[in-house]
């Protein structure tokens, strides 16, 4: 880490503990865990019945709605959505001008 952090932002001081990544993809994984949650409980769903919807475990949707649990794959994603009638998103995105990220 530089001695003097002024100036600088939370991304590149993870950056710089190249912890950056693992930061984003933990955020991400939360806020999905947390949008399918809430849509649940919009709907009054029970775990049992999400899971009957997806056509998978109680098990394998806890995992889906654990926060702290990274290992989500996107055909988990997707019966997740059509269950609940929505549509995944999965989208690439241009880095800002001048961007030094990889």
């Amino acid at each position: 880490m530089k001695k003097n952090p002024l100036g600088s932002t939370l991304d590149d001081f993870l950056k710089e503990d190249r912890l950056l990544d693992a930061v984003q993809a933990t955020a991400t994984k939360r806020f999905i865990a947390h949008q399918i949650a809430t849509e649940m409980k919009r709907r009054r769903l029970t775990k049992m019945a999400m899971a009957s919807r997806m056509k998978t475990s109680r098990a394998a949707l806890d995992r889906l709605l654990d926060p702290n649990n990274p290992s989500v794959t996107i055909g988990t994603l997707e019966k997740a959505a059509a269950a609940l009638n929505r549509r995944l998103k999965v989208e690439l995105r241009s880095l800002p001008p001048g961007s030094t990220e990889r």
